[in-house]
Order: C-alpha cells, then sequence, then structure tokens
C-alpha cells in the first residue's frame, strides 16, 4: 500500500471512529428531554437502560478508531514540520484517551441515576459528586487540551509545506466545536441530538475535510 493510500486509509478510520462514538454517545445520552434535565444528571433518567448499554459499547469499540485519525492528521502535517507534526499527534492522543477515560464512565452514572429511588439520598448525592470531581472533570480539561491542539494544528498548517491547503487552518477542531455549539444552541431543535454529540460530530467535519483535501492531492497524481 502507497504512503498516500495508507493516510487515506486511516482517514476513513477515524471517519468510523466518529460515527461509532457519535452514535454509541448518542445512545447513552439523548431523550426528549435532555435540554430540560441536564442539573445532576437528570436526563439519564429519561434514557432507556439498554440504549445506555448499547452505546457504551459502540463508544469503547469505537474509541481507537480515534488513534488512527490522528495517525492520519499527522501524517498529512508531517511533510511541513516532523516536531509540531508529532505534538499534534500527541496532544490528539491524550485528548481521547482522557475522552475514552470519561466515556466509559457514563453508563454507570446513568445507571445510578436510575437507581435513584432505592439509593439513601445522602449516599445518592455523594455518589454524584464523587462523579463530577473525578470524571466530569475530564471535559473540562479535554476542552483545554482540545483548544491546544487546535493552536498546534493550525501553526502546523500556516508553517506550510504539509498535505493541506492553508484555508484548512480555519478548520480547526475548537472552531468546529464552537460552531457546531452555537448551531445547537440557536435552533434547540437541532441543538438535542448534537449538543450530546458534539466531539464526535467536529471530528467527523474534520476528518471529512481532511480526506477531501488528500483526494484533491492524489487526482493530479494519477492523471500524470
Amino acid at each position: 500500500m502507497s504512503t498516500r493510500k495508507t493516510i487515506q486509509f486511516l482517514g476513513y478510520l477515524g471517519l468510523i471512529g466518529s460515527i461509532l462514538v457519535g452514535l454509541g454517545e448518542y445512545l447513552l445520552h439523548y431523550s426528549t428531554n435532555i435540554l430540560g434535565h441536564s442539573e445532576n444528571y437528570e436526563f439519564f433518567a429519561f434514557v432507556d437502560l439498554e440504549h445506555m448499554t448499547l452505546g457504551h459499547f459502540l463508544a469503547v469499540i469505537g474509541l481507537p478508531f480515534y488513534f488512527a485519525g490522528y495517525i492520519h492528521i499527522y501524517l498529512m502535517l508531517r511533510s511541513g514540520n516532523e516536531t509540531i507534526a508529532r505534538l499534534v499527534l500527541a496532544i490528539g492522543f491524550i485528548a481521547f484517551a482522557v475522552g475514552g477515560i470519561w466515556i466509559g464512565s457514563r453508563s454507570s452514572i446513568g445507571n445510578i441515576v436510575h437507581l435513584k429511588d432505592s439509593i439513601n439520598p445522602e449516599v445518592y448525592k455523594n455518589l454524584l459528586t464523587h462523579y463530577t470531581n473525578h470524571m466530569e472533570v475530564l471535559v473540562q480539561a479535554l476542552r483545554v487540551i482540545v483548544a491546544l491542539l487546535s493552536i498546534v494544528f493550525i501553526v502546523a498548517i500556516l508553517k506550510g509545506g504539509t498535505y493541506y491547503k492553508k484555508w484548512m487552518a480555519i478548520f480547526s477542531p475548537i472552531v468546529i466545536l464552537i460552531a457546531v455549539a452555537l448551531v445547537g444552541l440557536a435552533i434547540p431543535s437541532i441543538g438535542q441530538h448534537t449538543l450530546p454529540i458534539l466531539m464526535n460530530i467536529t471530528h467527523f467535519i474534520l476528518f471529512s475535510l481532511s480526506l477531501y483535501q488528500l483526494n484533491i492531492l492524489i487526482k493530479p497524481l494519477h492523471n500524470d
């Protein structure tokens, strides 16, 4: 397999990861009541337990494909500056290691919410507090990591020499994420479906644009 075919294959694996994890996270979180019951994870009470189980395993199965997707990004950037490309790869791996720990915990907290009426109120409160302090805090960390990743991603592209056109710098992960979030917040009928899976939609768009640019690069080579 040629280098470009390998890069293309890894990009498609990243797309598969965004779809599988996105579908899994959607099943874990979505209900028609999600936007009105965010406090104390109350929305989980409206999610079917079988959906949570299926969503958990889909997300866990799909997560490793994200690492392939970031190897794809690294290979797209490497020709510009090896050091910066490796930094993007390292931060991407850290991001999805953190994200993987978080998403792997969601079915457990969901199950605890379903058991609320059978648990002592003080114990229930302590369980939620413990989860918030040890798992939900990872979401805040992930946002910082993705912002840092985006800065390095932009620098790598603007330095030139990569497989990307420089306009790709506009579509860094954090910019895509904010744009999708704003659309979801502005249009709640869309947001109830997109906001629970923001990171996956962000990376589906990122990998799709990356593959689009790679395919543009490949076609002239085939015509030579």
